[in-house]
C-alpha cells in the first residue's frame, strides 16, 4: 500500500512489559514519510517514531532509542528479511487501525490516475470517546478545482471543502469526524509520490474500506 519506492522495514520487537496494546512479541512496520520515521502496529495504528527533525539518516541507523520511546518495554529488536514474493496489494481486506497508511495509499492512487495534486497533507484528528481520547487520520489536498478531504475509511470519493479552511484544521476535523467531540487536530506534511515509482501498479491498486478505526494518539 505504501508503494515500492517507500523506505520501510518490518521489525520483530521483544517486549518485556506486556500491555493491552503490545504483547511480548510485536511485529511492526517502520517506514519513512514526509522526512520522518513512522511506526505501524495492527494493535494501535500508526504513530511517529522519529524523535528529532532533520536526523533521518542517523535515526535509520539506530532504531533502538526510538523504539524504547514508543514503549520502555521494547528492549530488543531485529529487522526481518524481505520475503521472496512480490508485495500483495490489498483488496477489500481490512487493515487494522490503518487509517494513516490507507490515506497515503489513497494519495498514491490519485497520482496514478493523473490528478493534479497540490499540497497533500494528512490531518490527524482527535476526539473524545467512551474509551478516552482517540485519533483518526485522513487525507487533504488541493487541485485546480479546489480543496478536498478524502477519508478512505468511509468513502473512496473526496469531499470538497471551502478553500478558506486550508489553514483551519479544526474545521476540517469536525467535518471528518462529524458527530464526535473533536478536541484537536494537526497537519502532517507528506511527499507527493513520483509517478515513475507507482506506474507499475496502475490498474492494480485497490482501496480498502474498513470501518473507522480508533487509533492510538499519533505523538
Amino acid at each position: 500500500m505504501l508503494g515500492a519506492g517507500a523506505w520501510s522495514l518490518v521489525v520483530r520487537v521483544e517486549n518485556s512489559a506486556v500491555t493491552a496494546a503490545y504483547p511480548s512479541v510485536v511485529h511492526a512496520l517502520v517506514f519513512e514519510e514526509g522526512g520522518l520515521l513512522w511506526f505501524y502496529a495492527d494493535s494501535d495504528g500508526t504513530q511517529s517514531l522519529s524523535l528529532h527533525l532533520d536526523r533521518l539518516v542517523e535515526e535509520k541507523q539506530d532504531l533502538a532509542p526510538l523504539l524504547r520511546a514508543i514503549d520502555p518495554g521494547f528492549h530488543s529488536f531485529r529487522i526481518l528479511p524481505d520475503g521472496p514474493a512480490a508485495p500483495v496489494i490489498l483488496g477489500r481486506e481490512r487493515l487494522p487501525n490503518g487509517c494513516f497508511i490507507e490515506s497515503l495509499a489513497a494519495l498514491r492512487e490519485r497520482v496514478i490516475r493523473g490528478d493534479r495534486i497540490e499540497r497533500p497533507r494528512l490531518l490527524s484528528c482527535y476526539a473524545e470517546t467512551p474509551r478516552g481520547l482517540r485519533g483518526h487520520t485522513v487525507l487533504t489536498y488541493r487541485t485546480p478545482q479546489g480543496f478536498f478531504l478524502l477519508d478512505p475509511a468511509s468513502s473512496s470519493a473526496p469531499q470538497q471543502l471551502p478553500s478558506s479552511w486550508l489553514e483551519n484544521p479544526m474545521a476540517v476535523a469536525e467535518t471528518a469526524l462529524r458527530g464526535f467531540d473533536v478536541r484537536k487536530a494537526r497537519w502532517i506534511p507528506v511527499d507527493v509520490p513520483a509517478v515513475s515509482l507507482v506506474a507499475d501498479l496502475n490498474g492494480r491498486l485497490r482501496q480498502v474500506s474498513p470501518e473507522i478505526p480508533a487509533t492510538r494518539l499519533i505523538q
